[in-house]
């Protein structure tokens, strides 16, 4: 049995874990931070992301003539949310977030070399329940990659990092306490099966949520959503399977909010898996047709991105079988498809400024052609009796059927051909409006008919649920301090970021205005650093 001791323990190597640790070298604590990935992928879920991150009357709003204010922001939070009368510690932590979120946020990734891009994109504008009243989803230069570099950079070079031991492979599997205080962790070192103790004054349990765990996602599956989809993908990390929320729940910790999730309507297999039902988030296409498994358009109101997230999900669950399929084109795909993360946006990830204009302004020709190439879930034809033959083919049965396919093509096509003062279409209104502002015009087609000669070859994506965010979990005081199921501080315990619902166990509510994930995991983490150190 290895011992180790340090005065705090934090376990989980994410965003969340990199913050805490990096306040806390800054007040002179030790630190050791175990993580039970490899020390090359050191970052979580956060080096894989996109790097989008939700602010409040940023510099990049103002430089644009937006004037946001913390009301507005709490506002479309609280509205989005949903929040139930017995809320308490979530709202009070939105209320923080959007208050903090730029001088304690950005501000401080920005002092650590993290840059933005200068258009900020607009997500969850909400549909019949209010979101976000105007662009707050800023993008890291560099992508989620870059910030995980930075932060982590800052932690091996910082003027105490004589006082910081990080140690990865480390599996954590419960709590230690004693006299009434949670003093440590135990677990094993996944290379050689060693146990291991790790004795300190303060944990922090920084392990994210449980949705890498499709058992627990089945498990706690919203009741808005039916029953679970036969296949999920798994689009979240690996090792973020609930174990620790379970060694807090033994301890006498609150777990609550389990069945919020954070999922997505548009997965597909990863062409290259690094683990079992790997999934690839897209964002879907605002100009593809949105079938369901028959292949009749998804209605009445249609599915477009960027409105309402979990309304996707809502509708693709309440059908007979729980995929979906996007019709589209080559020069739809060229101009609208892409993948949410650092992996297939290489341009934004290794910061080439020409690559990135050149697929803004030309297509994003690599994309498409390794999707199509290589993702099974994608199918191209010339025709739509070919289209449809071969995603029957994918499936493996006659569910597609051509008269359905054919007569929302047909349909969609003929109205766009009306011109646009007569495109009475949900969809057609949803893109003119979306067009208005740059940040979507310079990656949407201009009402762009799917059988077009000019356009071809046709495509077929076929899409599942892929599980993604945590947003429940364990919860937590304003201090980021562990509650007990009687509301009371478990001495010596701390949950930040994913595994805390991104703080009070629920700070999203029912649905996240996005970008909310990797600033709730800095703020979490920072306010859990700030409360220890001043602990006397």
């Amino acid at each position: 049995m290895q011992q180790l001791r340090s005065e705090v323990l934090i376990v989980g190597g994410g965003i969340a874990g990199i913050t805490t640790a990096l306040d806390l070298l800054d007040s002179g604590k030790s630190v050791l931070l175990l993580d039970r990935d490899q020390a090359e992928v050191f970052g979580g879920l956060a080096r894989e992301s996109f790097g989008g991150m939700f602010f409040v009357d940023s510099p990049e709003q103002r430089r644009l003539g937006m004037r946001d204010s913390t009301e507005l922001a709490l506002r479309d939070w609280c509205s989005f949310a949903e929040f139930g009368p017995d809320d308490h510690w979530p709202k009070a932590w939105a209320d923080a977030y959007v208050n903090r979120c730029t001088p304690d946020v950005y501000h401080w990734v920005h002092r650590h070399g993290v840059r933005f891009m200068p258009v900020i994109n607009w997500v969850e504008r909400g549909e019949f329940q209010p979101g976000n009243s105007l662009p707050r989803f800023h993008m890291v230069w560099g992508t989620g990659q870059a910030l995980a570099d930075q932060l982590i950079a800052a932690l091996r070079h910082h003027a105490n990092a004589g006082k910081l031991a990080l140690r990865f492979g480390h599996r954590v599997e419960q709590l230690l306490s004693s006299n009434g205080q949670i003093d440590g962790v135990q677990g094993v070192e996944e290379k050689s099966g060693i146990p291991f103790e790790v004795h300190a004054e303060h944990t922090v349990v920084a392990t994210g949520g449980i949705n890498g765990s499709l058992e627990m996602v089945r498990r706690h599956w919203h009741a808005d959503w039916g029953q679970p989809p036969e296949e999920i993908l798994n689009g979240s990390h690996r090792f973020a399977d609930g174990t620790l929320h379970q060694a807090v729940a033994g301890a006498g910790g609150h777990l609550t909010h389990l069945d919020k999730m954070w999922n997505y309507a548009a997965g597909v297999h990863h062409p290259r898996p690094r683990k079992p039902h790997h999934g690839l988030s897209l964002v879907p296409p605002r100009s593809a047709l949105w079938l369901n498994w028959q292949g009749q358009r998804i209605g009445p109101q249609p599915l477009v991105s960027g409105f309402d997230t979990r309304r996707l999900v809502t509708d693709i669950c309440a059908q007979e079988r729980a995929y979906s399929w996007q019709v589209l084109n080559r020069r739809i795909a060229l101009k609208e498809l892409a993948v949410s993360g650092a992996e297939f946006n290489p341009s934004i990830r290794d910061k080439k400024v020409f690559a990135f204009l050149r697929d803004i302004l030309l297509g994003n020709r690599w994309l498409v052609d390794e999707l199509t190439q290589n993702c099974q879930d994608f199918v191209v034809a010339r025709t739509l009796p070919e289209l449809v033959e071969k995603m029957n083919a994918l499936q493996g049965d006659a569910s597609v059927e051509l008269r359905s396919v054919t007569e929302a093509v047909e349909h969609y096509d003929a109205t766009i051909d009306r011109g646009r003062g007569l495109m009475n279409d949900e969809q057609l209104r949803r893109i003119a409006g979306l067009r208005q502002y740059r940040g979507d015009r310079v990656r949407l087609c201009k009402f762009q008919r799917i059988q077009d000669d000019k356009a071809l070859p046709l495509m077929a994506i076929r899409e599942f649920i892929t599980s993604r965010k945590s947003l429940g979990g364990i919860q937590t005081d304003l201090q980021s301090r562990v509650l007990s199921l009687s509301g009371q501080p478990i001495p010596g315990l701390y949950a930040v970021g994913e595994a805390a619902g991104f703080g009070g166990g629920g700070v999203h509510g029912l649905r996240a205005l996005e970008g909310t994930f990797l600033g709730g995991c800095i703020l979490s983490g920072r306010i859990a650093a700030r409360a220890i150190a001043d602990t006397v």
